[in-house]
């Protein structure tokens, strides 16, 4: 499932570059646009799941990985997509969900976490060990996260050979994006520099060798550097490859190598085949794909508002306002200035920080409630152009579902162009 990952080197230094789109989401609206689009043009679809969303004790979504895999071959058998289409790969695994704790114990969960990942049949594994536990300094130095990243490595290897399974392709690197993008606006993102991409690759040969996971350490497709791209609350950071040319051509010293581009989210798509072209061919995409699912319901709101007497106001964002401040666990301390613009930030922020309570009862039944105000209902031609004018007409008869995968593969069609197709 995994073999178009290998290629992706090959592709590069064979002047035919490709790249992939790496749907990094679990909602199950996301997923559905993915794997109908993956149908549609006959291609394999990567899908991953971050440390935060999926743990072997559930994360926020209440998936284990085994759960997720189950989740996702549904949607294939609902679909028509051949499960054996899909890669699955896990983003970020790693100490990250449990920093607030001391180093063993967290490491101790990643590694149970990355079993659980290899078997539920993962193939891909990012595993990032960046970010510091209790009592740690802010910034762990590179052999520390080497070190962690192989532990983490060797977890892996043993379960997939215990399991009869095979070894995973291995995702590494220490500089590493947050998570779900900035929580700050951002005036620039300096790429990587070449000394130090050289230099973290070196380290975890090093420390990989050391561990005797030589033949691991050949699993390695990639490493996660900084390429100039970013997104914060309220405004992105484009894509300069003349900035990135140095970054890049390390790899011309790495030929088995390629990049992966982290918070590729709200990049134009001249900008994301430019990152194709340059060496980043694995493109992750979060955020975006909610928000576009987002923007959608929003309108739609206002569309019931306007068809149905009964509906009311905007309902659906009345409510999410309202759960949203109930319970600001997801958002506050990631959105900043005053009361106006932290309200806004709630619901609009490229962050997308409202993605983590679509699962939520409240919400489903607000989307529930907008589902049977629409239903049976054919949207005016002028209404759909004023709330979802991106969108075909032809989509003002269908269900609401059929609208709201249309408006999220918008944007994963961006990426498909983008990455271009294997030789």
């Amino acid at each position: 499932m995994s073999a178009l990952l290998l290629q992706l080197a090959e592709a590069r230094r064979d002047g035919r570059p490709f790249g992939i789109a790496s749907i990094c989401s679990a909602h199950p609206t996301v997923l559905r646009a993915a794997i109908r689009r993956a149908k549609k043009g006959d291609r394999q679809v990567l899908i991953e799941a971050t440390c935060n969303q999926v743990n072997h004790l559930g994360g926020y979504t209440g998936m284990t990985p085994a759960d997720f895999r189950a989740f996702v071959e549904s949607i294939c058998r609902e679909e028509g997509l051949a499960f054996e289409q899909v890669i699955l790969g896990g983003d970020h695994l790693g100490p990250n969900p449990w920093r607030g704790e001391e180093p063993s114990i967290a490491m101790a969960k990643a590694e149970a976490m990355v079993e659980a990942y290899v078997a539920a049949g993962f193939s891909k594994l990012h595993l990032d060990t960046s970010m510091a536990c209790a009592g740690e300094p802010a910034a762990l130095a590179e052999s520390v996260i080497a070190e962690r990243a192989a532990r983490l490595c060797a977890v892996a290897e043993a379960a997939a050979t215990r399991l009869g399974l095979p070894k995973p392709l291995y995702v590494l690197g220490t500089e590493v994006p947050v998570p779900g993008g900035a929580d700050h606006v951002l005036d620039s993102v300096e790429p990587t520099r070449p000394g130090a991409a050289e230099a973290t690759i070196a380290y975890h040969r090093e420390l990989f060798e050391k561990a005797g996971l030589t033949a691991a350490f050949s699993c390695v497709i990639a490493f996660v550097v900084q390429p100039g791209v970013e997104f914060g609350s309220d405004n992105v950071i484009a894509y300069d490859r003349d900035k990135a040319a140095n970054l890049a051509a390390v790899l011309n010293h790495h030929p088995n190598l390629v990049f992966e581009a982290h918070s590729t989210d709200y990049q134009s798509g001249p900008a994301l085949r430019d990152l194709v072209l340059d060496g980043f061919p694995i493109l992750k995409v979060g955020p975006w794909l909610t928000f576009a699912y987002r923007e959608a319901l929003y309108a739609l709101d206002m569309i019931a508002a306007e068809l149905a007497p009964d509906y009311g106001g905007r309902r659906l964002r009345d409510r999410m306002e309202a759960l949203l401040t109930a319970d600001p666990g997801d958002w506050r301390g990631h959105y900043h200035g005053d009361d106006t613009a932290i309200a806004l930030q709630r619901h609009y922020s490229y962050s997308d920080r409202i993605r983590y309570y679509w699962n939520r009862p409240e919400a489903q039944a607000a989307v529930e409630d907008l589902r049977q105000a629409l239903s049976g209902r054919t949207i005016p031609e002028t209404l759909f152009r004023q709330y979802l004018p991106t969108l075909p007409l032809s989509l003002a008869s269908q269900a609401m579902e059929d609208i709201l995968i249309a408006a999220v593969d918008q944007v994963v069609s961006l990426y498909e162009e983008a990455a271009g197709n294997p030789a």
